[in-house]
């Protein structure tokens, strides 16, 4: 009899418990659905948005009828950029930006406020890569990164932040990476600037929150963007730039940059503080915080299967001029299929 009295007050806790976390799901849906933010006819500056994720997103907020401003160094594809999403019906402007260059910076901001007399949201998705082992890396190489993948994005927070304020609000979406969060052999002067720009990104989201700015921190794994063609490689090229694409192809390690890019819009709709991407970037992000012990010996593992330095080590080539027999192969095909579509060759 006790026996039984036990299994129904167990039976009634499960279903009692089952019910809240149902009600609680629901509400917390309705609860996000009344506040998502919605982008119809809102201003976005999306730098880097000539190719790769930039472009994607574009195509994406342009689908929800934002308003657009895109820029990039290279001016053909900005061009190119330009007509197609003008193509899909986008309002756009496109201009022709150094990022790393604090003046050019604040002078396209002036550009975007003079032509569509406001600006809402801010997404820092313009930085570079660079692959190689570390001793092929100077201090040239990290003042690269952190100009492109730091400097930059503070450069744009600071410029859009007052008026930002004087406005009574707007939001920021900063692309970081899963090297922000775990230091990855090989790419270390890419990972070092992210390592600095998740920690911008989250001191800014915890500062500008009273000033209703908020700030999200966006940690992507790899993405089938097609951009590992535009990739710094250094040391023994072929071999560096077919690990990375054949990583960037690979369906297990990498995601699609639409599912990515919809996952960021989807973050910064909610106002969410920070976005991991994809299963593998959160594994390797909770792994990092709980037993980072064991993550420096998985990543001294991959480090051992990398190539060494071979020949001209410190000769600097793109990603298109390392390929080989290997990355050219049917295992490197989504990335080329990838920066056909996103405007990268």
């Amino acid at each position: 009899m006790a026996s039984e009295n036990k299994n129904t007050t167990l039976q009634n806790v499960m279903k009692w418990a089952a019910i809240g976390a149902g009600t609680f799901m629901i509400a917390n849906t309705i609860y996000k659905t009344l506040n998502r933010y919605d982008l119809k006819g809102k201003v976005v500056l999306v730098t880097g948005g000539s190719r790769g994720l930039g472009l994607v997103l574009a195509r994406q907020l342009a689908a929800k009828g934002a308003r657009l401003a895109i820029c990039a160094r290279t001016p053909e594809q900005l061009g190119q950029a330009h007509i197609e999403l003008e193509g899909l019906g986008a309002e756009v402007i496109s201009m022709t930006v150094d990022v790393t260059d604090q003046r050019q910076v604040q002078a396209m901001i002036i550009d975007v406020l003079e032509h569509y007399g406001r600006l809402d949201v801010l997404i820092n998705n313009a930085g570079l890569i660079q692959i190689g082992p570390q001793e092929t890396m100077g201090v040239n190489e990290y003042e690269q990164a952190m100009k492109a993948n730091f400097w930059s994005a503070l450069y744009t927070m600071l410029s859009v932040i007052p008026y930002f304020k004087e406005q009574g609000g707007g939001r920021i979406v900063n692309i970081t990476s899963i090297g922000g969060k775990v230091a990855v052999p090989h790419l270390l002067p890419y990972t070092a600037s992210k390592f600095a720009l998740v920690g911008l990104s989250e001191g800014m989201h915890a500062e500008l929150k009273k000033d209703n700015i908020l700030v999200t921190t966006v940690v992507p794994n790899l993405m089938r963007t097609g951009s590992p063609g535009n990739a710094l490689v250094k040391g023994d090229h072929e071999a560096e730039y077919a690990w990375f694409k054949l990583s960037d192809s690979s369906p297990l390690l990498s995601q699609s940059a639409e599912a990515a890019a919809k996952q960021i819009i989807d973050a910064l709709e909610q106002g969410q503080s920070e976005a991991i991407l994809s299963a593998t970037a959160k594994a390797a992000t909770i792994l990092q915080g709980f037993a980072p012990g064991w993550m420096n010996v998985l990543m001294s593992l991959v480090n051992k299967l990398l190539p060494e330095v071979i020949g001209a080590g410190n000769e600097i080539k793109k990603g298109f001029e390392s390929e080989s027999r290997l990355s050219l192969g049917t295992l490197g095909a989504a990335t080329d299929e990838a920066a056909v579509k996103n405007n990268e060759l």
